[in-house]
């Protein structure tokens, strides 16, 4: 359990980090294999195949 003053910091401390650029994802990421990406172009560039990004 985790308590925070604000959601900057939930944020800084909770989000996944991308297996790919290692940009925290925030907001909706892509999940292939048990890893987090920030979006379907860097899950490709990680090998994941038939991953399509949702607008």
């Amino acid at each position: 359990m985790h308590v925070f003053d604000c959601f900057s910091c939930a944020i800084h401390r909770m989000a996944p980090i991308c297996e790919h650029c290692r940009v925290q994802i925030i907001g909706q990421g892509v999940e292939a294999e048990g890893q987090w990406f920030c979006g379907g172009h860097c899950a490709r560039a990680e090998g994941k195949a038939g991953i399509i990004d949702k607008v």
